[in-house]
């Protein structure tokens, strides 16, 4: 049949709309609880690093600073200068030039460096070398106290020289180019093994009397408990609750010092336990103030100035991992790759003025003070900044340093145990910038870590290096006792070579790379820039 104009449809049902797909299944645990996003920053902290507390309580806090920073300076010289013939007196002193330069380098590197609030303390990472110049001057026919002079020479000249290693890398750009190479695969194990790689300053000190040593550790857990009791009590605890165990614990040592506990024990224990057995108090002068090339004219030779290039170039990786931690501590982004290599140059300038004023070991960012940014909550530059008051004026008077300097070492010990765990947990947190599914990461990481930890303890418990060439020795035995320095070298090559391009999204570069580059992020200026208009002044090339 011919259908007709005059025929009319029927209008078409309505469409039912398709049904809707099923619901996508959760991942394995997600109906089960929160997921936390990445956060480029800490934010539960009470002060960040442009945020300021009031004046007396930024004072308060930067004597802790100074307090932390003390116990590695006391253990250096404890360790160094009896085996170079020095005495008591000699041994304060030594501490006044080590307090002095870290009051100088800590303010350079606070105002034209990183910017970051890092304290620059002595670097155990010296010992080496400079256990090698001290052996060579052990059979001078001199006086133990011609001999300490000698070495203290030796040890300046070595220092001046080898200082040109972090100068030329920190302001050549060439260390800014390597932390291109970093990704938060890399800066997991190097950030937890330089708190993890510190161990033996933790417990194994504290054993050495275990009648201060663990009680201080078990207060310092317990005031976590306490400051819940009353916001007042959360107050002080927080932020000041170091300073008070301190207190507590360093008069229950003079107790029992005074009550003679320590009368009829061995000539070890008494130095570890007793408050009047350090000699600093008696020996340092009231005034003193450093000056250049106070022990005589440096000596130099070559043997010493390599071996001292190697603790340089350990000092610069190590201080790397440290800045990482206390950028994040201190509610700061990753540090920029020009930001590093110019906080490594003036580092090198920090260690040509230790070499200058007689220090008997250069520089690095002290790990203790990077944790205690933690503890406190606060991380505030100023304060670090005031900090610096505290180093150059007990250095300069001497007594009243002295007298802090005389608080038994296994209190600093336990006080470590705490604040190197948190920086090895900070480490932790770069994690979650990457997939910690992926296999390969897993690999890269386990495999950095354990090797981390694994042929540093090789190297020194067994010095293996043992050829002719005794600069050589030093240099390979310096390196490689480094945790920090072995993870970067491990983590680094690794990351880089393996599947590099097909997993970028899995090592986290995504989040990274925009903190890599000077314009990458508007918050690199606001962390990192100078306090004065320096770039207008000088080449930005050096900065």
């Amino acid at each position: 049949m011919v259908e007709t104009g005059n025929h009319h449809h029927q209008p078409p049902p309505n469409q039912m709309a398709p049904p809707p797909p099923p619901p996508r299944p959760l991942p394995l645990g997600a109906a089960r609880g929160p997921s936390f996003p990445p956060n480029e920053q800490l934010l539960q902290l009470h002060y960040c690093i442009h945020s300021n507390p009031s004046w007396h309580q930024s004072v308060l806090l930067a004597f802790q600073h100074y307090i932390v920073m003390l116990g590695t300076t006391v253990m250096i010289a404890t360790m160094l200068v009896p085996q170079m013939g020095g005495n008591s007196g000699d041994k304060a002193r030594v501490i006044q030039v080590l307090l002095f330069m870290s009051g100088l380098n800590t303010l350079l590197q606070t105002w034209l460096g990183t910017r970051l609030p890092t304290v620059m303390g002595p670097s155990f990472a010296y010992a080496i070398p400079v256990l090698s110049i001290i052996k060579d001057f052990s059979d001078d026919n001199a006086t133990e106290h011609e001999r300490f002079r000698r070495t203290m020479r030796a040890i300046q000249g070595s220092l001046i020289v080898s200082s040109i290693i972090n100068i030329f890398i920190g302001y050549s750009k060439a260390w800014g180019k390597l932390t291109r190479l970093f990704s938060p695969v890399v800066i997991v194990p190097v950030v937890c093994l330089v708190g993890l790689g510190l161990f033996g300053r933790g417990f194994p000190q504290l054993g050495n009397c275990v009648e201060i040593g663990l009680p201080m550790l078990v207060l310092l857990v317990f005031c976590q408990y306490l400051k819940r009791i009353h916001p007042i009590a959360h107050f002080l605890l927080e932020r000041f609750g170091l300073l008070i165990c301190i207190g507590f614990i360093w008069a229950f040592a003079a107790i029992l010092t005074a009550a003679g506990a320590y009368n009829n024990v061995k000539t070890e224990t008494q130095q570890s336990c007793r408050t009047d057995r350090s000699f600093l108090l008696s020996s340092a002068p009231w005034v003193k103030i450093p000056y250049p090339f106070q022990w005589g004219a440096p000596i130099f030779r070559a043997s010493h100035v390599f071996g001292m290039m190697g603790a340089a170039l350990v000092s610069s990786a190590e201080s790397t991992g440290t800045f990482y931690a206390a950028a994040r501590l201190s509610g700061a982004t990753f540090p920029p790759a020009h930001v590093l290599t110019r906080s490594i140059g003036l580092q090198g300038v920090g260690q040509l003025n230790d070499g200058i004023f007689g220090a008997i070991v250069g520089t690095t960012a002290s790990v203790e003070n990077v944790g205690l940014l933690g503890l406190t909550r606060v991380g505030s530059r100023r304060v670090v900044q005031i900090s610096t008051v505290f180093m150059i004026l007990f250095s300069i008077f001497g007594k009243f340093g002295a007298f802090f300097a005389s608080i038994p070492l296994p209190i600093f010990a336990a006080i470590y145990c705490v604040l190197y765990g948190i920086v090895a947990a900070i480490g932790i947190s770069f994690l979650q910038f990457t997939n910690t599914n992926s296999m390969r990461n897993i690999y890269i990481l386990g495999l950095s870590l354990f090797l981390g930890i694994s042929i540093p303890q090789y190297f020194v418990m067994s010095a293996p290096l043992k050829t002719n060439a005794g600069w050589f020795n030093d240099i390979l035995n310096t390196i490689f006792s480094s945790p920090p320095t072995v993870a970067m070298i491990v983590g680094t090559v690794l990351d880089n070579t393996l599947e590099a391009k097909q997993a970028r999204d899995e090592r986290g570069m995504p989040w990274w790379v925009p903190f890599q580059v000077r314009k990458g992020d508007s918050r690199n200026d606001e962390f990192y820039s100078y306090p004065l208009r320096i770039s207008e002044w000088f080449p930005s090339r050096f900065f």
